[in-house]
């Protein structure tokens, strides 16, 4: 059964094709036929039942006023640049420091030795691509996180940091292998001086056959930890390598709350030379996830408690609503990603579902975002009253007896504006996430125009990020188009 229409890609030649979102035996199956390969009919979601849930969440934002690129809808994805057809601003703003690498990972987006060259932009040219962002219109970019290869090869990457928080990015990241972070606890000092908010550290398992660089990773969490230096676990899961690890991943990072802060599982994106075969055997959704945490916490944190990335949109129009200012809106694709919190108490994982009615939650700030609509101060104060016994309602009563505790923390971000409020919440809660990022087996056009995670060229350009990695490919253009000689051996 077709359930919409989209346009994707054929994964031999990357032609743009007309696609059908299609539902086949609890499956969501994406198919298209190109005029010289024939039909391809790639995996979408494992999951139909879960596919229409997340389907309710649909938000379509309205992207940039200042778009780098003024394009024809037809010139999508081929016309990259934000485009005038891009309907989501930057949320997460990514910058290749370097394309050199202290590993060589089999399923890495980026290998300078395959390459043949290296790809460095200068520090005047990631400062500029820094202003681009901060300079993105009716709200800059709140983030930026600075990746490769390995952005930690780069001498002047605390100076980088430094000068990304001078510019007024709230969250600065670094996605990192760890293994200089290991070596060294005072330059994870320096970084932490110099403004980095978060390392996203590359953490594939608990063990050594999937992890094989467990005891630097180790070292790096105690070096972070030492400083105070919050850390995101990022695992790649590959179906059969480490699915089996997920729920003991997030066990690890329960036990050491004290410096993660979350663990963001990316099901692994084929874009490489990969068989359709190897896309068979390995390929994971999130569906598939889901599943895997649900079944191996023991049914702790169930399927159901993940909700999609625009599930918070009724937060940000509330808070735009009551202060007449324009918000950063989290209109990202409803099936690019989903996310829960669980809070790590003295008596194990309580995930935030058994705390909150999450659905009455969402339906009570939207209650009253369309109040404050109708403007007015007396109706402000009266919205605002009425609206915090409405989302009283939806705290539940806690086995974890944290149930004052969690009610206080909400009534003082959304009520007395406290957003300090906000950062005491997460540091006692655990984020579990999962972004699935494209390539051109399941490549959906609706989504890339919705990616809200784009990369910073230094050809003034802002790339969504699965039109950087695959379709068009536009890292591989960017990268020979600044491309420096090969280092001399």
């Amino acid at each position: 059964m077709i359930i919409k229409k989209t346009k994707s890609l054929c994964p031999t030649c990357r032609m743009v094709l007309d696609a059908d979102v299609v539902e086949e035996d609890g499956k969501i199956w994406l198919v298209r036929t190109c005029p010289e390969h024939g039909t391809y009919r790639g995996l979408y979601w494992s999951d139909s039942a879960m596919f229409r849930r997340f389907e309710e969440y649909e938000v379509v934002g309205n992207g940039v006023s200042n778009p780098q690129v003024s394009a024809s809808e037809n010139e999508c994805p081929t016309a990259c640049g934000l485009c005038n057809n891009h309907s989501s601003t930057t949320l997460l703003a990514n910058i290749d420091l370097t394309n050199r690498c202290n590993l060589n990972c089999d399923f890495c987006f980026a290998n300078a030795r395959a390459c043949g060259f290296i790809y460095e932009p200068t520090f005047e040219q990631i400062v500029d691509m820094m202003r681009l962002l901060r300079g993105e219109k009716p709200v800059p970019a709140p983030a930026v996180q600075f990746s490769g290869g390995e952005p930690t090869m780069r001498d002047d990457l605390p100076e980088i940091v430094r000068k990304a928080k001078e510019l007024g990015f709230q969250q600065v990241q670094i996605a990192t292998n760890g293994l200089n972070l290991a070596k060294d606890v005072h330059y994870v000092q320096e970084l932490k001086d110099a403004g980095l908010s978060t390392v996203y550290l590359h953490f594939d398992g608990v063990s050594r056959k999937t992890n094989p660089i467990l005891p630097t990773s180790e070292k790096a969490l105690r070096n972070c930890a030492e400083v105070g230096l919050g850390v995101v676990l990022v695992p790649t899961v590959i179906r059969g390598r480490n699915d089996h690890e997920l729920g003991d991943i997030i066990r690890y990072a329960a036990e050491r709350i004290n410096v993660v802060r979350g663990v963001n599982f990316q099901p692994v994106a084929f874009t490489g030379a990969a068989s359709d075969d190897d896309v068979a055997k390995e390929r994971i959704t999130i569906p598939d996830l889901a599943d895997c945490i649900d079944e191996q916490t023991g049914g702790i944190i169930k399927k159901d408690y993940f909700y999609p990335v625009p599930c918070v949109v009724p937060v940000s129009e509330l808070v735009e609503a009551y202060t007449g200012k324009p918000q950063l809106v989290f209109t990202a694709h409803q099936h690019c990603g989903a996310a829960t919190y669980v809070f790590v108490t003295d008596d194990g994982m309580v995930p935030v579902n058994r705390m909150l009615d999450v659905d009455t939650f969402f339906d009570s700030i939207k209650k009253m975002e369309t109040k404050l609509r109708k403007g007015g101060s007396i109706n402000k104060y009266v919205t605002l009253v009425e609206g915090v016994r409405d989302l009283h309602v939806s705290v539940k009563k806690a086995e974890s007896g944290n149930t004052t505790e969690f009610w206080k923390l909400i009534a003082k971000a959304l009520v007395l504006h406290n957003f300090e409020a906000l950062r005491e919440f997460h540091w006692n809660a655990l984020f579990i996430g999962t972004m699935h990022f494209m390539d051109n087996f399941n490549y959906d056009l609706q989504r890339v125009r919705r990616c809200c995670i784009h990369y910073a060229t230094p050809d003034g350009r802002l790339i969504p990020f699965c039109s950087y990695n695959s379709g068009p490919v536009y890292r591989e253009q960017v990268w020979k188009a600044f491309a420096q000689p090969p280092e001399k051996e």
